[in-house]
């Protein structure tokens, strides 16, 4: 921390490599012992020992990094305060278009009550207390999610609201002040939003994604009560781990094309499963397996536990293996009938309905990172001078801003008025009447994400490429936004989705 008031000619006067002190935004650093130990080289200090640095440090780099050397400021300037507001853990960002309207005081919004706020604000804390941290660790050395952060989000009811709103929730303090039968979609919304603030694009499904997509069908369509609150209570508290199982090599968007069989016993009180599954998400570390065969009659979905004939190997894919992304082998494994979601032969029914909600939280998740990339692109904008102007300068930079802000905001006003339907209908009638317009939204907010990786990467030039520095989080989203274009459905299945589904209700009159 600060300790003494200097004068900028105090600090002109320590200019040489051994004896290097420098100015940013008011402060002053003394740099001398961290001189070789500079990751960009000593000699770039040199060249602004004894100056003000502040221009050419944000020229370069994140507020971030004077914290992370915070000990390395030994004191202010005489007369003079900070200019750069650093938000504290928990804060809002008041960067413009860095947060929906709905969060800003200045604007209003018939959907979200006080509850959402406080929501909002609990969740944002806890995620940037613990679950960041740990999201950046991961993704840079690729190992799964640790059980310490599986128990703190349990320990909040976290896992169980990610599944959305349900009896599961009833009786439940969420995150010590909301009544579970009170949590509806658009706090739904509110939790996946921040969840993604986290970063880190294959952590992001390694957290617990697979739970999100797979428990869902369990607590639906499972018709053993006893097994079903079991299986409930050992993944609600992180005990076991879940993860869907339903694509193949042979079948991804085509569900009809799976080739993984199961055959009853001549008793009939167990299937033999034997097959394969591909890109299973969450995999490598699941302890169940909600998975789709094909049986002689149709399509059955089975929850089968990780046993003897379960093999799991690792698909390295353009995120971190955090993920735990499978390739699961399913070498005659012996199920119970009793682990059977829905009715034999007609599984289609079980897995096209647990679609909306998970193609409703990838919505959420893209649409809130394209938002982060905005707000990235806006703070660079504002720093790097090129040419001896700021990039915000030029109206070719204001021109890609302006086209990517409004892609964002039309997304989540869409995401937002989908959520508050949700509300006001049951699962059945989400299935039915809200299927083609999620799938429409998907598409086109991963189609939207494609304008934005590709503006911010020009934005950021060279930092755009680089998983470091300035343009990290930029690199990582262009290099995995094509996840959420392809998980759930394609875009070009979904867009077709939603038109399908119009025109089922396109009035003959019309004709």
């Amino acid at each position: 921390m600060p300790h003494a008031s200097l004068t900028r000619e105090a600090v002109a006067s320590h200019n040489k490599p051994d004896d290097l002190w420098c100015i940013i935004d008011h402060k002053v650093y003394d740099l001398s012992d961290f001189v070789d130990a500079h990751p960009g080289g000593s000699v770039v200090l040199e060249q602004v020992a004894g100056t003000d640095a502040t221009v050419a440090f944000y020229n370069l780099h994140r507020q971030e990094v004077l914290e992370k050397y915070s000990s390395l400021c030994i004191g202010t300037i005489e007369g003079e305060k900070s200019e750069v507001l650093v938000p504290k853990l928990g804060d809002l960002s008041p960067v413009p278009y860095a947060e929906p309207l709905w969060l800003h005081p200045q604007f209003k919004s018939p959907y979200f009550k006080e509850s959402h706020h406080e929501l909002r604000r609990r969740v944002r804390k806890f995620v940037d207390e613990f679950v960041t941290p740990e999201a950046q660790e991961k993704e840079k050395d690729g190992s799964y999610i640790s059980q310490g952060l599986i128990d703190k989000m349990a320990e909040n009811d976290m896992l169980a609201m990610r599944l959305g709103p349900g009896k599961h929730l009833h009786g439940k303090m969420l995150m010590g002040f909301l009544p579970g039968e009170e949590f509806d979609y658009l706090h739904d919304l509110v939790q996946a939003q921040e969840f993604v603030r986290a970063n880190a694009r294959g952590f992001q499904d390694g957290n617990m994604a697979g739970m999100m997509i797979s428990l869902t069908a369990v607590m639906q369509w499972m018709g053993n009560a006893q097994l079903k609150q079991k299986v409930m209570d050992e993944v609600l508290s992180g005990k076991k781990k879940m993860c869907l199982a339903i694509t193949e090599a042979f079948a991804g968007s085509d569900v009809a094309g799976l080739r993984t069989t199961a055959r009853l016993t001549p008793d009939g009180k167990h299937y033999i499963v034997r097959g394969t599954k591909k890109w299973i998400t969450n995999g490598m570390w699941c302890d169940y397996f909600v998975t789709g065969c094909r049986t002689p009659k149709g399509f059955t979905v089975l929850l089968i536990p990780r046993q003897e004939g379960v093999e799991t190997s690792l698909i390295k894919t353009s995120y971190s293996t955090t993920a735990g992304t499978a390739f699961v082998e399913f070498n005659d494994v012996k199920v119970p009938t009793e682990n059977l979601l829905g009715e034999a032969d007609n599984g289609f029914t079980v897995i096209m309905s647990n679609f909306n909600h998970e193609r409703f939280m990838m919505c959420c998740g893209v649409i809130r990172m394209s938002r982060t990339v905005v707000e990235e692109c806006l703070k660079w904008s504002n720093q790097r001078i090129v040419f001896g102007k700021k990039l915000i300068e030029q109206p070719v930079i204001r021109a890609k801003l302006a086209k990517m802000i409004s892609h964002v905001e039309a997304n989540q006003a869409w995401l937002e008025q989908i959520a508050y339907q949700m509300c006001q209908m049951s699962y059945g009638q989400q299935s039915k009447l809200l299927g083609g317009p999620i799938g429409l939204l998907k598409s086109f907010a991963t189609r939207s994400a494609h304008e934005i990786a590709d503006e911010a990467v020009n934005i950021f030039g060279g930092r755009g490429i680089t998983q470091s520095g300035m343009g990290r989080v930029v690199e990582m989203f262009h290099r995995t936004y094509k996840f959420d274009a392809i998980l759930g459905g394609t875009e070009e299945i979904l867009a077709d989705l939603g038109v399908r589904q119009a025109m089922k209700g396109f009035p003959k009159s019309m004709l």
